[in-house]
């Protein structure tokens, strides 16, 4: 999964982007509203959420989130505003913000608000995705497959975290790559193939289907 962070404090976004990596997201960051649109409108850059600061230069965060939904992006959004003032949040969430946080805030509290939005953004309602004997539990970034933990890489884990939120769904090479890889990484497709292998070998046989030359699938049974 792909976060995008807009935040033009860089202390907050380091922390929030050392946060995020650790617990298995590939991140992205802008300290400026006029980048954050750039990325996610002009470029078109496929964010599974984005948490958004207000208090933003060139362009405001609100204006931002405006612009966003009027282009027709509906990545959800968790807004961070630094004033505790009802009115604002109103605004916030009329401008299509799903969730919001004032600050100062605790790390573990963003982290759940994140996952449940990705979650109700995949029509998923629990922590734990489950697809047979796999078990994904999105608190922990665990998997178990038939109560055995699983171990495996950073990568391993975006690939089937991405797969266990769209489940029984064709998921293409160039998607994965795209919600697995933050923008400025050296990105190259035969790896998607390698984390692909490498899963078949730790989960049940035929778990991941693949649809030659359209991508792969996370079998419901």
């Amino acid at each position: 999964m792909r976060i995008l962070v807009v935040e033009d404090e860089p202390s907050i976004a380091a922390q929030l982007s050392e946060a995020l990596t650790a617990a298995g997201y590939a991140v992205d960051v802008a300290d400026n509203g006029v980048d954050a649109h750039w990325q996610a409108v002009d470029e078109g850059q496929p964010f599974d959420a984005v948490v958004l600061d207000l208090g933003l230069p060139q362009m405001d965060g609100l204006t931002v989130l405006k612009k966003w939904r009027a282009a027709g992006r509906s990545m959800p959004v968790l807004i961070l505003t630094a004033r505790d003032n009802w009115h604002e949040k109103v605004a916030g969430i009329d401008a299509g913000a799903d969730d919001y946080l004032t600050k100062p805030f605790h790390m573990e509290e963003l982290l759940a608000r994140l996952r449940a939005l990705i979650r109700r953004a995949g029509g998923h309602a629990s922590a734990e995705l489950v697809c047979g004997d796999i078990v994904l539990d999105t608190r922990h970034s665990r998997v178990t497959v038939g109560g055995l933990a699983l171990t495996l890489t950073s990568h391993e884990y975006r690939v089937l975290d991405y797969l266990m939120h769209h489940p029984g769904q064709l998921v293409s090479r160039s998607d994965l790559i795209e919600h697995i890889y933050a923008q400025d990484f050296d990105r190259d497709s035969n790896t998607v193939e390698v984390f692909i292998a490498r899963l078949r070998k730790k989960l049940p046989a035929d778990a991941i289907e693949t649809v030659r030359g359209l991508g792969y699938r996370l079998v419901v049974p």
